[in-house]
């Protein structure tokens, strides 16, 4: 028999005072009017990690039209508002005063600019659910019950209430949120027809508020973007209909102009427009190649057995380039390794912005040349092979420059920025570089080398740490916590909510138990986990029904694996 709320509450105020493991007990699940509480998880002293908890509430009840739903797009869009309403009713409940500890916490994680698919809000064709963490009150240890009977029977239905029902929704900013998400995706299908890789709409705006804030800059000094026409292009979007923006072909883009005139800018809008934005963002029909991958060095980063030969061979110490491995790369041979793991992983787009680059990847020009001659440099820069990405690979490049011309011989299409605004200036930096010669040697020797794969070995993936089996955390954006290991994602800059960090260390653990079967190469590994995220949701990451997880690419689950420091690959 399905106990209800009231029941719930009866027991809680027999519980009151008592030592508070006497909360374990009411692990289960109640039905009040026409939704359904799960208690998963009871935490075992209010300085834990809160209680997780679930709600749920049929589909036909909650009452959201099948078009809200009907497509992937929307369906993630949609899960994503409720999530925003929900954390916000949590926010606006939670009374941390109710006692010690985490007494008194309701929370949700509340989602940033992107919209993302969430493990927070679950929506099949029978219901939907959302998933959170409630801090059950106590006294030091002692159980606050009639508190927490508040908490649950009174709380839990207003959220309920509050954010899980259509009728209660702001429905035409639902509708926005939704058809945001839709257009976005519909613009990044065309991509690839339009011979482009990203998109830029005229009348985007930019620029953030700080380096820690990713909301957009409201300032009358902000320019709208505002496209030149020899590269307007015109799309046609499900309901923003007829839209005019920058389209960047595929090849080889370069990003110039002078200081604090909004090269960054337009390339970090690059750098998240692999991801849809909510409206008012400013960046909502800012797309980009799926695959697009943000490339900078990364000094002091562990490197395991990659072919980093296309830029770097012959080294003095009679390392081997075609399997590199150091514990302590520099500049150069961090960059070189992070190219190579991108590509490995299918990356057919590279950001680059100078100011994060090893300089002595990028270019040598001729009189470095001529004073170290190329049998004394083991380097092959990147300038040389750059125009074999886009040629042979098809792996088209935008470069952020403001300090080498050079570059100027290898561009496909040069873009200046002047106060914000883009100009093309293909035409005139080629007549630059036909009337200025750099005299420089291109130093690429032959075609691209073919790489041998990489099979990661599972036995290099210890995910415990003392007692426990499993300890899998994440730190912000900042680290995943695998077992004994702390991997370092600082460098790793498409990554945009913490759920994502938590996801990929789970991830990885998947990876070691299912896919790591000594055949898999690194490529076919990752592939494997990103079908069956696709096939099961990121459900499929974890045992425990959690809200913690959001989506993450390959890409960035490859780069996690990649900077552990404990992995070992051979070579097949």
């Amino acid at each position: 028999m399905l106990l209800t709320l009231t029941d719930l509450q009866r027991q809680l105020h027999q519980i009151d005072g008592k030592s508070y493991p006497a909360y374990k007990d009411i692990r289960g699940r109640y039905g009040f009017e026409d939704a359904t509480l799960f208690i998963d998880h009871v935490q075992g002293d209010p300085f834990a990690a809160p209680s997780r908890l679930r709600v749920r509430l049929p589909l036909a009840k909650a009452g959201f039209p099948p078009e809200t739903y009907h497509q992937r797009s929307r369906l993630i869009a949609l899960c994503d508002f409720l999530a925003r309403r929900f954390a916000g009713a949590c926010q606006a409940i939670s009374d941390r005063s109710r006692g010690s500890g985490k007494s008194g916490l309701i929370a949700m994680d509340r989602p940033g600019q992107e919209i993302l698919e969430r493990s927070a809000i679950i929506i099949t064709t029978e219901f939907v659910e959302a998933r959170f963490v409630m801090g059950l009150p106590a006294r030091g240890r002692r159980v606050l019950g009639r508190q927490a009977a508040g908490l649950l029977g009174e709380n839990v239905p207003q959220l309920v209430e509050a954010a899980l029902r259509y009728t209660r929704l702001d429905q035409p900013q639902l509708n926005a949120h939704l058809n945001a998400a839709e257009d976005a995706d519909a613009l990044r299908a065309q991509l690839a027809d339009l011979g482009l890789i990203a998109f830029v709409a005229d009348g985007s705006r930019l620029p953030r508020r700080s380096g820690v804030d990713d909301r957009p800059l409201h300032s009358d000094q902000v320019v709208p973007f505002r496209t030149p026409d020899s590269l307007k292009v015109e799309v046609t979007l499900p309901h923003a209909g007829r839209v005019s923006g920058l389209g960047l072909p595929r090849g080889v883009t370069l990003i110039v102009g002078g200081g604090y005139h909004g090269k960054s800018t337009l390339l970090a809008a690059l750098e998240v427009g692999v991801y849809n934005h909510i409206p008012g963002d400013g960046r909502e029909l800012v797309v980009t190649d799926p695959t697009a991958v943000k490339i900078r060095a990364e000094d002091g980063r562990r490197v395991e057995g990659v072919d980093i030969r296309p830029f770097i061979n012959n080294l003095p110490n009679h390392s081997s380039a075609a399997a590199f491995r150091t514990e302590n790369a520099s500049g150069s041979t961090s960059q070189a390794a992070n190219i190579i793991e991108a590509l490995e992983v299918g990356a057919k787009l590279l950001l680059l912005d100078e100011d994060t680059c090893a300089t002595n990847l990028m270019i040598r020009d001729a009189r470095m040349q001529a004073l170290v001659e190329k049998p004394g440099e083991p380097i092959t820069p990147f300038i040389d092979r750059v125009r074999q990405l886009a040629d042979e690979r098809a792996v088209s490049t935008v470069l952020v420059l403001g300090g080498s011309g050079d570059y100027f011989d290898v561009a496909d299409t040069i873009i200046r920025m002047d106060s914000y605004v883009p100009y093309d200036v293909t035409a005139a930096a080629k007549v630059i570089a036909a009337q200025q010669p750099t005299g420089r040697q291109a130093e690429a020797d032959g075609s691209w080398p073919a790489s041998t794969p990489r099979i990661p070995l599972a036995r290099s993936l210890d995910p415990s740490k003392g007692r426990r089996e499993v300890n899998i955390k994440g730190r912000a954006l900042r680290a995943v916590l695998f077992g004994a290991e702390e991997i370092d994602m600082t460098a790793v800059a498409q990554l945009v909510d913490e759920g994502q960090v938590r996801a990929i260390g789970q991830a990885l653990n998947l990876a070691r138990q299912r896919f790591m079967d000594g055949q898999r190469d690194v490529a076919g590994v990752i592939e494997a986990v990103i079908a069956e995220v696709d096939r099961h949701g990121l459900d499929a990451l974890d045992r425990r029904l959690t809200g913690d997880y959001v989506a993450f690419r390959a890409y960035e689950l490859a780069a996690a694996l990649n900077r552990l420091r404990s992995l070992e690959v051979r070579q097949s």
